[in-house]
């Protein structure tokens, strides 16, 4: 069976969809995988490698604080939460997302709007 091909994400995607899902709420990191790969039918596959690195940066910049709890599965977990900096700096994102995925489309069209 062929694999499918890999895809890398633009800078600043992983941080992007990962503040956004915590916008829904609180998450710890394997719950935040799952939920990237369920919404994205499975299209998205964000390994470990990638994610704590983009959370502790996360961490660092303010937009998402982190607390130790226990998940479902009775295992100690970090559980990471959106900040109001967060929140401001993911309606950023999103909008600047917008219109650059805006010109790339018009590009795409032929240049015809």
């Amino acid at each position: 069976m062929k694999k499918p091909d890999r895809r890398d994400l633009f800078p600043g995607a992983l941080e992007m969809m990962i503040l956004r899902t915590l916008r829904r709420q609180p998450m710890h990191g394997y719950a935040l995988v799952q939920h990237i790969k369920r919404t994205s039918d499975e299209l998205l596959q964000i390994e470990e490698g990638s994610l704590y690195p983009a959370l502790q940066r996360l961490l660092k910049d303010g937009l998402v604080r982190a607390e130790w709890g226990i998940s479902s599965t009775n295992r100690r977990v970090r559980r990471y939460q959106l900040t109001a900096a967060g929140i401001k700096h993911l309606n950023r994102e999103v909008s600047n997302f917008e219109r650059m995925l805006e010109g790339v489309t018009r590009v795409l069209a032929g240049g015809e709007a």
